[in-house]
């Protein structure tokens, strides 16, 4: 233990490093489940972190004849709090944080009012070495003993020189590295977890650079892309011509509890219900990505991708969008409304629901929350609808509206009084109270739908019921599969990406329609249905009763068809969940880039403020 002592207060620098260094890479081996394909993937996330954590700790002395103890302590804490704020995002997301999710982390869902659930007792040890280092070096400072400081020019040339081959090594595995910024995994597994952060920062200050120098020509590109488009009039075109247009988005609802049940009991007994007379899309994927909640609204109104960092909502507010709302009013005269019980700034909803042509927004101010009533980030759903009625009536015919529920979140709190529903027994917490709220919100809807049928608000309206977003993310997944008596496998991962999609037309028969497809397509189907044409929509909405094999595109670089699934840079067979030649994945990989690309092009360029009107 002398020794121990003597090596740290004699060789300060070198042990910050190697600290610092050993902590990201035996945290990015256990915390982060990263693809390891090779030994050169291995050489890179050992090698990863080594230059730039020299550089970095070099701050401390670069512009110093002397270490400043200080900035050194500073270091110290600023990338272990980076490197632990992954691995709490990662714990529940699946994903890294990006500069864009730093600035807007009030809007993060899930980590602030839950984080004793991401907590393990042994994150104790990825705090442990600040108070060890801490320790010599405030006792330095305070007998005014030098640092010893290495070699300059030695040291920034090693530094520098790790990081080039660090870069280097990552382009020849994978040559598009830094053109494809969605695949943050790869990024962080060729990278590293701390140059990822800088390349994910330029390409923010990239964004606003590149917006400058857009125009007119540059949407040239896109609309022949999108022109060869699927379209066409099938046979439910018009066929809720002129009604009313209800949105109901479920917080958190994934497509398993659809026909399930605990101790005989029904998860969702109206929703099943509902079902027999509605049509039922069983094989929809969730497409959001960091702006969750915020990415599905996004998806649904305008038929574009979200960002692949931060959510559009935020970053993009005073963009240019052909959104539903905005072609509803305009090719039918619609009223347009959101209603919510959380707080009007939260995903920055106010100014965004301006710009996609929203006429009212009634958010948590409108309604009358208090400790009673609400739960987690607001109101409970059932007083939620309730209120609601009496603002709902207020809309001129024909009107679209969008509720949002909020009850279903995570951490899935629920008093016993309205749990109707006994928890599941899974060996996992969050999945049997997960059942008790979804048994909630499914009574909130039931209720909802009463209400309308008493209010004469029911027969002219066409009902458009979808999940937002996965609310059981894969680090509670073993409890789903123990729920389903299923094994854990990619394919079943992928699989519990589906959210449902139900669209009610009171008077019409039931129809289970298993065509695959994703939130995006959600826009197009309901114009389908209402009987606006959607060639002319600049989207990558496809219509969901006429899509073809078009793959689903999810904004990490993953996809799916009906036949195959590419996840984590491998392709897997939907049918027989076995791993396949990545030839099968190919084609649909090189459609998945391309779209993406143009999507940003689009919102990064603000492309869609040279279109004059969504009929242009």
């Amino acid at each position: 233990m002398r020794m121990f002592k003597e090596f740290i207060s004699n060789n300060l620098i070198l042990s910050v490093f190697l600290f610092l260094w050993l902590k990201t890479v035996i945290a990015t081996f256990i915390c982060f489940d990263l693809t390891i394909l090779n030994w050169l993937d291995v050489v890179s996330v050992i090698l990863a972190p080594a230059g730039i954590l020299m550089l970095g700790i070099g701050l401390s002395f670069f512009f110093s004849k002397r270490v400043k103890p200080v900035l050194l302590l500073s270091i110290i804490v600023l990338v272990t709090g980076l490197l632990y704020a992954n691995i709490l995002y990662y714990r529940f997301y699946i994903d890294f944080v990006t500069v864009s999710v730093l600035l807007q982390l009030s809007n993060v869902g899930g980590i602030g009012p839950s984080t004793a659930e991401l907590f393990t007792p042994w994150d104790i040890l990825l705090i442990a070495d600040i108070f060890v280092l801490g320790r010599f070096i405030i006792r330095k400072r305070k007998r005014g003993d030098t640092i010893s400081r290495p070699p300059l020019k030695k040291y920034c040339y090693s530094g520098g020189v790790l990081l080039l081959v660090t870069f280097s090594l990552g382009i020849i595995q994978q040559p598009t590295l830094l053109k494809t910024q969605y695949d943050r995994e790869q990024l962080v597994s060729l990278l590293g977890i701390y140059n990822y952060q800088i390349v994910n920062s330029v390409y923010g200050v990239k964004a606003p650079i590149s917006e400058a120098f857009t125009d007119s020509s540059d949407i040239e590109k896109i609309d022949h892309y999108l022109a060869n488009k699927q379209a066409g009039k099938g046979k439910h075109y018009g066929e809720a011509k002129g009604r009313n247009v209800i949105l109901i988005s479920m917080e958190s609802t994934q497509n398993f509890v659809i026909n399930q049940t605990v101790n005989g009991e029904e998860i969702t007994p109206f929703l099943n219900d509902l079902i027999e007379k509605s049509y039922y899309f069983s094989n929809i994927y969730d497409q959001t990505a960091q702006g969750k909640t915020s990415d599905s609204e996004f998806l649904v109104d305008t038929g574009l991708y979200p960002l692949p960092s931060g959510s559009v909502f935020v970053r993009r507010p005073e963009n240019s969008f052909n959104a539903l709302p905005e072609i509803l009013k305009s090719s039918g005269g619609y009223t347009t409304a959101s209603l919510h019980g959380n707080d009007r700034e939260f995903w920055n909803r106010e100014a965004m629901y301006n710009t996609l042509g929203y006429d009212y927004f009634f958010s948590k101010r409108d309604y009358e929350v208090n400790q009673e009533n609400s739960v987690n980030y607001g109101i409970k759903d059932i007083p939620f609808f309730m209120q609601s009625i009496d603002k709902h009536k207020q809309l001129n015919e024909p009107y679209f509206a969008k509720f949002i529920t909020l009850t279903n979140h995570f951490p899935f709190l629920l008093e016993e009084e309205d749990q109707l529903i006994e928890p599941a027994n899974t060996e996992v917490g969050v999945v049997n109270r997960y059942v008790t709220t979804v048994r909630y919100q499914d009574e909130a809807i039931k209720e909802l739908f009463e209400q309308l049928k008493e209010q004469h608000m029911y027969k002219d309206t066409i009902f458009v019921i979808y999940g937002d977003h996965y609310g059981i993310s894969q680090k509670y997944e073993e409890g789903v599969h123990e729920l389903l008596g299923q094994k854990k496998t990619p394919v079943n991962h992928m699989k519990l990406q589906q959210v449902p999609l139900i669209i009610h037309i009171p008077g019409q028969k039931g129809k289970k329609i298993s065509t695959v497809g994703g939130q995006v397509g959600i826009r197009s189907t309901v114009l389908h249905l209402l009987g606006i044409p959607t060639e002319d929509k600049m989207s990558f909405s496809r219509n969901l009763f006429i899509r073809d094999n078009h793959p689903v595109i999810f904004r990490d670089g993953d996809m799916v068809t009906g036949k195959y699934g590419y996840m984590d840079n491998l392709c897997y067979s939907m049918k027989s969940a076995k791993q396949v030649s990545r030839d099968h994945c190919l084609k649909y990989q090189e459609t998945l880039q391309q779209e993406l690309e143009l999507n940003d092009e689009i919102i990064l360029g603000d492309l869609l403020r040279f279109i004059n009107s969504p009929n242009s």
